[in-house]
């Protein structure tokens, strides 16, 4: 990192580092960067340089890693640790506000009570962050502590989490709508306009939604900090998440620059530090994210776990302040090398999922393993599917891919899907069908106000619907017998299990539809609604049948050798037990080879004690994926492909040093 980290005194640190009036200090990126360390290590500088005033480190990410972050540290007096479960918030505010949602209900539309609320239930488990986050813009307004630390879930989630008070709004207006009949029959037959707990509950939520956007865009009070590595993917999201919070008026002042490789005679060492100032060359060159201070970190022998690791975190960032000057291309390493134990998929598997920690190489492995199969099974057609918030496949193939099937090569097809815009052209179909709808009516049938709340019952959709359509589209294009296997690139591990355990939810949600179609069809007829509804249900079935059979579809795990990661694969793994999932191998990797290399040899050590505890934990075969730079472009997917699978089993064990 000397070659172009300027060392600057302690005037120079980072900004959300310095005691001010900052009452919010979120760090968010992609995942693997360290955001989780980032967010722990600044809690405690804080704490440590200002005993007088009290903090909240608290994560938002579905899968935790704050405790593994902390290890066995006892936090100081003055700082609370906190990883929210939000379902508990959720069934709080149905407990303190179920009442008065049904209250509105009834009072709102022709549809009756029951029917109403099954809309009402169904969106709700959707809200269990919102209100989570919704508890931490309360916190900040009512100064229960002086600052509150977020560690947050991978970028394109904490951007989703972000953008809340917006879907908070619909949800309220819809509520509002709800409500307005009543207000109307108060005035129309009594001539009041007395407001009672109702209006209160509302003026409350929208007052909520109203301090916690003024709070995300104080920059006296709220601070982002997008975390990155100097890879180019990570480089591209991190432009991609700077974009979307300037859209969100979110103030940056900071950008982290985490894990920079020294240059030194090691040919891992050299070749990792040589890609990387490649990269920091074009974020100078060709981004505008010089407009914030960048801070570099280098890249620590030992994982930042414990109080002494973390109390120590920052003492070596330094502010970049120009391009790193050009370094000699180092000669690649010839191969990828891999210790292969996990056999190519079975001719008769439609269905491959790789899932795992963000930052872990999913999108890599899933793009080598379609580029294998095609090779490998001539005639077989592949579709490579991404279907999480935050996109990689354009980058890792080095190719444009968007919401379109793209011809890659012959046998695969690459598809990114923008599951916003199938659930905007559901919305947009459905908006349709309520119009012609609404002209068919006798004009002395009055519906001035049923009509609102018919526009906005989609408002009501759970939250989660958008990608599960993402997921039934991909099942639509397998149906179509165009592609013989889908080789999907997952959310990260938190979010997966979350969405895979969505359909069940939605599943009810399309059912409550249909009642409601089959009690009022003499006068609720929505054609292609209805119909665009039966083709999702039977697709969402298809996946359920296809996700629980384990001659169909896998899962294979992917992780990365930490103590942390540990952790979450072994989550991931109770999680997909839980839902009857075949997993039927694990990639562990970006593991460091064994060298003669001070920081690689201590690396080393380290990664062998936690291959160890993968293991002893995991009955299925396991494939260790060394690293060897940021692999992208077609020939080095295929590359990788090819050396993900062998026949032979190869003993992992025996590569490591000991």
């Amino acid at each position: 990192m000397e070659a172009y980290v300027t060392r600057v005194s302690d005037m120079g640190t980072p900004g959300f580092l310095c005691p001010r009036d900052l009452q919010l200090l979120i760090f968010g990126g992609k995942g693997g960067v360290g955001k989780t360390t980032c967010a722990a290590a600044a809690a405690l500088r804080l704490a440590a340089r200002t005993p007088h005033l009290s903090f909240l480190l608290v994560s938002t990410d579905p899968a935790h890693s704050l405790a593994d972050s902390l290890a066995d540290l006892v936090p100081p007096g003055n700082l609370r640790v906190l990883e929210l479960n939000p379902q508990e918030y959720l069934l709080d505010f149905k407990k303190k506000h179920g009442d008065k949602l049904r209250k509105i209900a009834s009072r709102g539309t022709f549809l009756d009570d029951e029917e109403i609320n099954r809309f009402l239930d169904l969106s709700l488990p959707g809200l269990d962050e919102l209100m989570a986050f919704l508890e931490i813009s309360a916190w900040v307004e009512k100064r229960v502590y002086d600052c509150i630390i977020v560690d947050t879930a991978p970028s394109g989630h904490t951007l989703r989490l972000l953008t809340m008070p917006q879907f908070l709004r619909k949800w309220v207006a819809m509520l509002e709508t709800l409500l307005a009949k009543h207000r109307y029959m108060k005035w129309a037959f009594a001539r009041s306009r007395d407001r009672d707990d109702l209006d209160t509950f509302l003026d409350e939520l929208t007052n909520s939604v109203g301090r916690m956007e003024a709070v995300l865009e104080d920059s006296g009070r709220c601070s982002f900090v997008p975390v990155m590595l100097a890879e180019e993917m990570s480089l591209r999201e991190t432009v991609s998440i700077v974009r979307e919070a300037d859209r969100l008026k979110l103030p940056i002042n900071d950008i982290v620059i985490n894990k920079l490789y020294p240059d030194s005679h090691c040919p891992v060492c050299r070749e990792e530090h040589y890609l990387q100032t490649c990269e920091l060359r074009d974020l100078f060159l060709n981004t505008f994210l010089t407009r914030f201070a960048l801070w570099g970190v280098p890249l620590h022998a030992e994982e930042v776990r414990g109080q002494i690791a973390l109390e120590s975190f920052w003492e070596e960032a330094r502010q970049i302040r120009e391009p790193p000057p050009l370094v000699p291309k180092p000669r690649l390493s010839p191969e990828v090398k891999v210790t292969a134990s996990i056999p190519s998929p079975p001719p008769g598997t439609t269905l491959l999922i790789f899932a795992g920690k963000g930052g872990v190489g999913k999108t890599t492995l899933a793009c080598a393993t379609a580029l294998h199969l095609a090779k490998r099974s001539s005639g077989r057609s592949v579709l490579l599917v991404s279907t999480g918030p935050s996109h990689s496949l354009s980058s890792c193939l080095d190719m444009p891919v968007d919401s379109q099937p793209q011809y890659v090569l012959p046998g695969v097809t690459a598809i990114e899907i923008d599951s916003e815009a199938e659930f905007e052209a559901l919305k947009q179909q459905y908006a349709g069908d309520i119009e012609t709808f609404l002209e068919t009516l006798s004009s002395n049938f009055d519906l001035a106000f049923d009509r609102e709340v018919l526009e906005r019952i989609l408002d009501l959709s759970p939250p989660g619907l958008d990608e599960v359509m993402g997921l039934t589209r991909v099942m639509a294009l397998l149906a179509s017998g165009e592609f013989d296997m889908l080789v999907l690139d997952s959310a990260a591990t938190g979010h997966l299990i979350r969405l895979l355990e969505l359909p069940e939810i939605i599943d009810q949600w399309f059912k409550a539809f249909f009642d409601l179609f089959l009690k009022y069809q003499q006068i609720f007829r929505l054609t292609q609604f209805s119909q665009r509804l039966v083709s999702l249900s039977k697709d969402l079935k298809k996946l359920r049948q296809l996700l629980n059979d384990p001659a169909q579809s896998a899962l294979y795990a992917v992780s990365i050798p930490t103590d942390m990661a540990f952790e979450e694969t072994r989550d991931l793994l109770a999680a997909c037990g839980r839902l009857g999932m075949n997993v039927r191998g694990m990639f562990l990797n970006l593991v460091t080879p064994p060298s003669d290399c001070l920081l690689c040899s201590a690396m080393n050590r380290r990664e062998s004690l936690i291959y160890g505890k993968f293991k002893q934990n995991f009955e299925g075969g396991i494939s260790v994926v060394y690293r060897r730079g940021e692999i992208r472009g077609l020939h080095g997917l295929e590359e990788l492909g090819d050396a993900l699978y062998q026949y032979e089993h190869v003993d992992a064990e025996a590569a490591y040093v000991h």
